[in-house]
């Protein structure tokens, strides 16, 4: 049962299995009551309620990664899957896929280049999850569909939002981002450091919270409703009650902290320096993993509150706990001043109040109770903390964590350069690398890796010794030749400026297809309504623009000649040379395009912007012609050929160059060299044509859908989810913006092809919230091919 609103948490239970930190939680949906915990011990356990008592029996535990587990979510259940099945993501950089009653992974989702620390299941089985590498993927199944890009630091914190395609994800450089359909909406700033949780209010709203110690609470529109400010130190991660009813935070002051209506209702203390990881449970149950490999639940409910026995040793715990007055955690501390032990006569004043007394030369601290009102202690205060950050690795460099982050000065006077280092390194491979990132002088080699070992002496992973000091004072600096050996530890500020990653494109051979007709005119559609067969997708052969007036053009193109400059004026013989041209790859002579004339239009299509675009129309027709596609797209001499048409697709360029070529893409498609290039280099030519959507001309919008077509019509062919999943994205998101009907219809034959015999790419569509985006078109009257297509699309859907 509930308890009434308002009550105080106590403990419930303390869960005892994991051999090193828990790092994530999350509550499960089988059985029912559950939760998941992972760790450090590189293992995830399943807890289920015992029927007889308060506490907990560990169910399950699961095995798969080589390293560190980092954080867990459930993905819903399918049919088939009933159960629902639980995902993990680790330092070992991959993502554990488990069954709830199989020790080991059904599969492993292999493609993040570093830790995976954040995962978020969405509908549909799409899975999001968060790297170091600095990059966000979306999975569907057992395949990556997408790579988020355009953090510059880690990736902490990812979310699905209940609203289909948008997905929210929060980094090390201080940003949260909100993604629709694969590319980023928006970017939310105010925190100061790196943001380390995200949890979701509503459809319009989501909590982050951070390394600057608050809490935000934020509209999906961009605006910071609220601060929230308590912890005094790292906020590790947020949960919210059910019914968005308040929500609880943990951090690196060791603390859970308990907000409702906007306040700090209640702090419960721990006895661990890191409290990692909270959830929420359905019955409003909180559990919390820490530093101490222990796992915790607190109650409001009186039946399920731990005996009296129970809650006085978690008491005694507290009471020994060491803290160290350098966390800041208690504020600045000076012993001399401090009260002696009638000053806990006097009550608090809020829950949570810490109070220090001075005891037989011992310091002591003491935190307020309003439920029970009274002072509980929860540690002495001593020089150096507990929890070393050996044993929690929580100093940051560049937004990751290392055991170690060192400075080093290589002379008095230059930079001093930061030395970041795990214990499971090779102290002489780290030194090495340290020396070539910063250009220094190889012959430093032996002194940084002998000061790597002196300053980590006998660390094996499970040390908690306390002979280095603290990770947040930035202690004594190590210049190599001088005579001390101080061990230097930075404070833990992480640095965010890390390199952009850009994951290399797959290229995908497109297999041969059969006749090169041009595919001439779509308005040929004759739409009867008798017929309900479904002529529209997946279409089979390329759309080109194959209209042509040679006369108008090479017309033009004499009339600008006269006004181009002397490098760039063609003779008369060039002139007629491009008139055998036009007319060779325009059907009306049947002599093939001779090398001299595609050299004297390369010159052409090399003119300035402001009057190249007869030549790029001619470069249009000739390109559907086989020799002049082989010529353009082979091997050769395609990268100069690409990056001329892609410079015309600038949002700041002529209309009559962005369209031509546009066009002139899409008549690439028409050969198999031209549809090998265009495959090729899909990445760039798709991310550089969707910046055609902002204009409002149609007849851009119109060669865009059908470049986006012709890609689909490729894409049908392989089995290439991932090009598929870019070009999802690019229909849905030029689809917001086209208003004329003959891009729109387009756009759905491009979806249906898409998605036809592809139950993977359906599912996408679906989670990409595609479906309800086409609904209106449904509804189109005129012309009738709009409303036909997108019934049949919509029936795949």
């Amino acid at each position: 049962a509930m308890a009434g609103e308002g009550g105080a948490y106590h403990l419930r239970c303390s869960l005892l299995g994991h051999g090193q930190d828990v790092r994530g939680l999350t509550r499960g949906l089988f059985p029912e009551g559950s939760f998941v915990s992972v760790s450090r011990d590189r293992t995830a356990r399943l807890w289920a309620p015992d029927g007889l008592n308060r506490g907990f029996t560990e169910m399950h535990c699961m095995s798969g990664h080589s390293n560190f587990v980092s954080c867990v979510c459930i993905i819903p259940p399918s049919d088939l899957y009933p159960r629902g099945l639980i995902a993990t993501g680790g330092n070992d950089h991959n993502i554990c896929i488990f069954t709830v009653d199989s020790p080991a992974p059904l599969y492993v989702l292999k493609g993040h280049k570093n830790t995976v620390c954040s995962l978020s299941s969405g509908k549909f089985g799409t899975l999001l999850s968060g790297s170091w590498d600095t990059t966000a993927k979306v999975w569907l199944n057992d395949r990556c569909m997408m790579t988020l890009q355009g953090h510059t630091a880690a990736i902490w914190a990812v979310k699905i939002l209940p609203e289909q395609g948008l997905m929210l994800t929060g980094s090390a450089d201080k940003t949260i981002k909100l993604w629709k359909a694969g590319r980023c909406e928006r970017t939310f700033t105010g925190h100061e450091d790196c943001v380390r949780g995200l949890a979701i209010l509503s459809e319009m709203e989501f909590l982050s919270c951070a390394n600057d110690a608050s809490v935000r609470r934020w509209q999906i529109s961009g605006e910071c409703l609220q601060v929230y400010y308590g912890h005094t130190n790292y906020i590790y991660s947020i949960s919210v009650f059910p019914q968005c009813k308040g929500f609880v935070t943990t951090g690196e002051d060791r603390s859970l902290r308990i907000w409702k209506q906007g306040q700090c209702a209640q702090t419960i203390r721990l006895p661990a320096q890191s409290v990692w990881c909270c959830c929420v449970l359905d019955n409003g149950d909180i559990v919390v993993g820490a530093s101490d490999g222990i796992i915790r639940v607190f109650t409001e409910s009186l039946e399920r509150t731990a005996s009296a026995e129970e809650i006085q040793a978690f008491e005694n715990e507290l009471s020994q706990a060491s803290i160290d007055p350098k966390t800041g955690d208690l504020g600045d501390i000076n012993a001399d001043d401090l009260p002696g032990r009638e000053h806990l006569k006097e009550p608090g004043t809020r829950d949570g109040q810490t109070r220090l007394i001075k005891d037989n030369g011992k310091v002591e601290a003491y935190q307020w109770s309003v439920s029970e009102g009274r002072w509980i202690k929860i540690g002495d205060v001593v020089g150096s903390s507990g929890a070393t950050q050996q044993t929690s690795g929580k100093v940051l460099f560049e937004g990751k964590e290392y055991d170690y982050v060192f400075t080093i000065d290589v002379n008095e006077s230059g930079p001093s350069y930061k030395l970041p280092y795990n214990i499971t390194d090779d102290p002489w491979l780290t030194a090495y690398n340290f020396l070539q990132k910063n250009d220094l002088n190889p012959m430093f080699l032996d002194q940084v890796a002998k000061f790597i070992m002196d300053n980590t002496k006998g660390q094996t992973l499970l040390s908690t010794s306390d002979q280095f000091s603290d990770p947040f004072t930035g202690a004594g600096r190590y210049v190599p030749g001088s005579s001390s050996g101080s061990s230097a530890m930075p404070a833990a500020d992480p640095f965010t400026g890390a390199g952009r990653y850009v994951p290399g494109s797959a290229s995908n051979a497109v297999p041969p297809v059969g006749g090169v007709d041009p595919y001439t005119g779509m308005g040929a559609y004759q739409s009867a309504a008798a017929k309900v067969e479904n002529i529209y997708f997946p279409k089979k052969d390329a759309v080109t623009f194959d209209q042509a007036n040679p006369t108008q053009i090479l017309g033009k193109l004499k009339e600008l000649n006269g006004s181009a400059t002397e490098e760039h004026k063609l003779t008369e013989d060039d002139l007629i040379i491009l008139e055998k041209l036009l007319s060779a790859t325009c059907n009306t002579s049947a002599e093939t395009p001779t090398a001299q004339q595609l050299e004297t239009l390369w010159r052409a299509v090399n003119w300035p912007e402001d009057i190249v675009f007869p030549a790029l129309d001619i470069l249009r027709l000739s390109v559907r012609h086989p020799t002049v596609n082989e010529n353009f797209c082979s091997e050769k001499d395609h990268v100069q050929f690409i990056i001329l048409l892609l410079k015309f697709l600038n949002p700041k360029g002529k209309q009559a160059n962005q369209l031509l070529a546009l066009r002139a893409l899409c008549n690439c498609f028409v050969s198999q060299a031209g549809q090998k290039l265009m495959m090729e280099q899909r990445d760039e030519i798709m991310t550089q044509a969707i910046e055609m959507k902002s204009g409002n001309n149609k007849n851009i919008h119109i060669a865009l859908a059908t470049l986006t077509l012709n890609y689909a019509v490729c894409l049908h062919k392989v089995n290439n989810i991932e090009g598929k999943a870019q070009c999802l994205s690019v229909i849905s998101t030029v689809m917001e913006v086209v208003q004329d009907l003959e891009a729109i219809f387009r756009l759905l034959v491009a979806l249906g092809t898409l998605i036809s015999d592809d139950t993977n790419a359906v599912q996408l569509a679906k989670s990409l919230g595609v479906d309800s985006q086409i609904k209106k078109y449904a509804s189109v009257s005129e012309p009738a091919k709009v409303n036909e297509c997108c019934r049949f699309v919509l029936n795949l859907l």
